[in-house]
């Protein structure tokens, strides 16, 4: 039977989840992801644990935070003052907000606390720092 390898391009369902064993994310309830190995279009872990597996193969696999969305990186934290952000934007802890660095590249960045006059952003994606768990089954290799 044919094996998933660098440059195929699969469909996978999948349902990953933390330590805790909290789902994150599910394919089950939706068309499955479509992407091409090797490539970079998802997290190198999840690409890893697809190649080698044929079409109605499953496999679960734990991947280490280094493989996934890195290590929690407390410099990727500020605090900036209200008066920065447009005065007609509603604040909220948890809210996700798009910002332009110095670079002029954007990031994403999660409010993580309001204190007076001062907003805490975090840019680390919100699975940073964490193990991740996924039940992945190869649903097909496209042709």
């Amino acid at each position: 039977m044919t094996q998933a390898k660098s440059g195929d391009t699969v469909k996978v369902h999948y349902t990953g989840t933390l330590n805790n064993g909290q789902v994150f994310d599910s394919s089950k309830s939706r068309e499955p992801l479509q992407f091409t190995l090797g490539t970079g279009m998802v997290i190198p872990g999840f690409d890893a644990a697809v190649t080698g597996l044929s079409p109605g193969e499953t496999v679960t696999s734990t991947i280490p935070n280094a493989e996934a969305y890195g290590p929690y990186q407390k410099e990727m934290v500020a605090e900036i003052e209200k008066q920065n952000i447009p005065a007609d934007f509603e604040l909220e802890v948890g809210q996700r907000l798009e910002m332009q660095v110095p670079s002029g590249e954007a990031m994403s960045v999660t409010i993580t606390d309001i204190k007076g006059d001062m907003v805490t952003l975090d840019g680390n994606h919100p699975l940073a720092g964490q193990d991740l768990t996924f039940e992945l089954e190869l649903v097909e290799i496209v042709q």
